[in-house]
């Protein structure tokens, strides 16, 4: 599946759905195993100045922490942008807080390379 399928509207609803399900193992379906995730959440909660995590693993487990701090989590899709490598997803936050992540997929579907960028700071 290329990022310009009808299908990248599809991917993208059943990520935010997994996250309003606080279903860690379908919100990690999403994410390839090498996956390298960027966002100043990382920063705050791993104390890493590049805001950079590497591999499944470690975004699972910062994905976890962002579950536990916010039981009451909640996303809803603004829109989605496409390009032949991927897609961009701007969403609200429950707290108000406006999210864009910039996605490649690899062969499989799945996000190789992630960066999100928050409107207001997000811890």
């Amino acid at each position: 599946m290329t990022a310009a399928s009808n299908d990248t509207r599809t991917l993208v609803t059943g990520w935010i759905e997994s996250w309003n399900a606080h279903d860690l193992d379908g919100i990690m379906a999403h994410y390839a195993d090498g996956v390298v995730f960027e966002a100043n959440t990382v920063v705050t909660r791993w104390n890493r100045p590049d805001g950079r995590l590497h591999g499944a693993g470690e975004l699972r487990e910062h994905f976890r922490r962002g579950l536990d701090l916010a039981p009451s989590l909640h996303f809803s899709l603004e829109g989605v942008f496409t390009s032949p490598s991927g897609y961009a997803a701007l969403y609200s936050r429950d707290n108000g807080n406006r999210v864009l992540d910039v996605v490649e997929l690899n062969e499989d579907a799945k996000a190789i390379n992630v960066k999100a960028f928050y409107v207001a700071e997000q811890s």
